[in-house]
């Protein structure tokens, strides 16, 4: 089958189905839809599903069940998705690990991953450098000075090959001028536990899956991975501030649905994710952990976005040599 961008899965979406098809759109829902999330329990991915799952049900009234598939930076739950029955019962919360990633990398062997249909974006978020504080690092300039004088010594978790975590240590290994190991895990907590006990010594991370141990005094933040300070992290300085202005990364997720998915059942989810981010107590519980709700403002406009910020994420994976589990 001829591999089709995101964008021409929703114009094709777009155009019209059988009969049968749309008739079944019109009772949508009438029973319960799997959310699924390609990180295990305890990482960004899981906590922005779970609470955005709550608002969907509310909006939707029915029942939306989280369901974990963690494995090759969330790319099993992709596929899992891509070839899901198309009627709109399972969907995916997804980063540009799964959705830009893989695909830059393994284009023959996941056609279609790219043919997910794009609903809307729902969050965004910087990432958090962060070390066990065994390690004397307290800043982004002695974690750069450290490096430099013992290449290939430290080690940087990540929640896994092709992640976000992941392309974020790759991409500061690149601007520092360092070279750290790269140590993948199936999911943000893993990664988290193993600096904690310190087999790694340095996590790039999302907030959800290392503030609350940055809060508690197990590891230390050095910094976020925006180029200034934030309010969703107000107590960690950003690249600029740190020493590093050349260094910028942040990453979103975003929902998508099976190609060929019905124009009606599409709309219907499009409305419900707006519902369930607008909830005024979405932006309070996500900025808690150091996320921003962001939605999109159509189907069409998040593919057109997908389309263009997979370039970034795919021309870091190629520079990096990404190999998936």
């Amino acid at each position: 089958m001829k591999k089709l961008s995101v964008v021409c899965a929703v114009v094709g979406c777009m155009l019209g189905f059988l009969p049968g098809a749309q008739a079944r759109a019109e009772g949508f829902p009438d029973r319960p839809i799997r959310l699924i999330v390609g990180f295990t329990p305890g990482g960004a991915a899981d906590y922005v599903g779970r609470n955005f799952a709550i608002g969907m049900e509310r909006a939707l009234r029915q029942s939306v069940i989280v369901e974990n598939k963690p494995g090759a930076g969330s790319s099993i739950a992709a596929e899992y998705v891509a070839h899901a029955a198309p009627d709109g019962y399972t969907i995916l919360i997804a980063s540009p690990s799964s959705i830009a990633v893989n695909p830059a990398i393994n284009p023959k062997q996941s056609p279609t991953v790219s043919t997910l249909v794009p609903i809307s974006k729902v969050s965004n978020s910087p990432l958090v450098i962060a070390t066990n504080p065994s390690t004397g690092i307290k800043s982004i300039a002695e974690l750069i000075a450290v490096a430099k004088k013992e290449p290939g010594k430290l080690n940087f978790a990540s929640a896994g090959n092709g992640s976000a975590p992941h392309l974020g240590g790759v991409l500061f290994n690149q601007v520092a001028g360092v070279d750290m190991v790269h140590v993948p895990f199936k999911g943000g907590a893993p990664a988290m536990q193993s600096v904690i006990a310190g087999d790694t010594q340095i996590a790039f991370a999302t907030p959800p899956s290392v503030l609350p141990f940055i809060k508690s005094g197990r590891l230390r933040g050095l910094a976020i991975t925006t180029t200034e300070r934030t309010s969703l992290v107000p107590e960690l300085p950003g690249m600029k501030e740190a020493g590093l202005p050349g260094y910028k990364l942040e990453f979103w997720y975003g929902i998508f649905a099976p190609p060929g998915t019905p124009p009606d059942v599409v709309k219907k989810l499009y409305e419900a994710t707006v519902a369930a981010m607008q909830r005024p107590e979405m932006k309070t519980v996500l900025a808690r952990e150091g996320t921003d709700v962001s939605i999109s403002s159509s189907p069409a406009d998040f593919a057109a976005f997908v389309k263009e910020d997979a370039k970034f994420w795919g021309k870091l994976a190629k520079d990096a040599a990404v190999k998936m589990e």
